[in-house]
């Protein structure tokens, strides 16, 4: 299959490698052709650079990884060589400026696109371009999940029609993860870590059941499965970046956990949702 990978940060290139090392021919776009995404790592043959958008339309399933902030900005400018592909949305986070999720600019700014769909799990981005045994929920209608699991046959891909559940899972656990990070340092021990922990996840699935999420997803890979992964290892960036926020210092790249956090207590908000344990972390880290 030919397949179109937008983003060439370190996630967007461990799965424009997992395509390839799935058998496909691969097209990955960068914006201005900066690939920096785990540039210490060989680049598979069947994997074709460009910064030429045009060069994904003949492709025949599209998948989005850039960073939230950008997601908005690159489906603008896919409109005009979108052709009816079904799109795999693989960025976890929302808009920061409107609090929207991924899904929700797709519609707005490419509604022509009606297979879409999302994938969501417990992803290190260099373990998965090398090739370590990785499972992730894929979740859409049958036309996009079919097209998944021949563009990333390499993982271990567990089907879900909830794909506003596995969106929320995503986001919620970089919101958690940053959290976590940040009460492994200033909790007063693990007992009140796990607390603060399990609270703010149940207001996250609160919002997610009021927005007709099933609760089934949570307990899938991309819902307990990356939030084991992402909250408790020093390796998450949002984990990191917690506890850099705690000990006062700066933290480096994009952490999506902020943006997440602030999204989900303006969504919880705007559905008349008490979110008072993230809206107490936000406060303590100053965000």
């Amino acid at each position: 299959m030919k397949i179109g990978v937008f983003g060439a940060g370190a996630w967007g290139t461990a799965l424009a490698y997992t395509c390839a090392r799935s058998g496909n021919e691969v097209t990955h776009w960068a914006f201005k052709g900066v690939f920096d995404g785990l540039a210490d790592l060989e680049k598979p043959e069947n994997v074709n650079r460009t910064d030429d958008m045009a060069d994904l339309g003949a492709c025949e399933y599209w998948l989005i990884v850039t960073p939230a902030a950008f997601f908005r900005e690159t489906v603008k400018k896919m409109r005009n060589v979108y052709n009816g592909q079904p799109v795999l949305i693989c960025t976890k986070g929302m808009e920061g400026e409107s609090g929207e999720f991924m899904s929700e600019i797709l519609n707005t700014e490419l509604p022509e696109c009606k297979d879409f769909g999302v994938l969501s799990g417990p992803q290190f981005a260099r373990e998965v371009a090398t090739g370590i045994p990785t499972g992730s929920t894929i979740a859409g209608n049958e036309r996009v999940r079919a097209g998944g699991h021949i563009a990333l046959s390499a993982l271990y891909l567990q089907d879900s029609d909830d794909f506003m559940g596995a969106q929320i899972c995503g986001v919620g656990k970089n919101a958690e993860s940053l959290i976590s990070g940040y009460l492994t340092i200033k909790s007063g021990g693990e007992n009140e870590r796990a607390l603060i922990f399990t609270r703010a996840w149940d207001e996250i699935v609160d919002i997610a059941v009021e927005m007709g999420a099933d609760c089934g997803t949570f307990h899938g890979l991309c819902g307990v499965g990356d939030l084991f992964l992402s909250a408790t290892s020093p390796t998450s960036r949002n984990f990191s970046a917690g506890e850099a926020i705690a000990r006062g210092e700066q933290y480096t790249g994009t952490v999506e956990g902020i943006f997440a956090l602030r999204g989900l207590i303006r969504r919880a908000e705007k559905l008349g949702i008490k979110t008072p344990v993230l809206i107490e972390m936000k406060e303590k880290m100053g965000l």
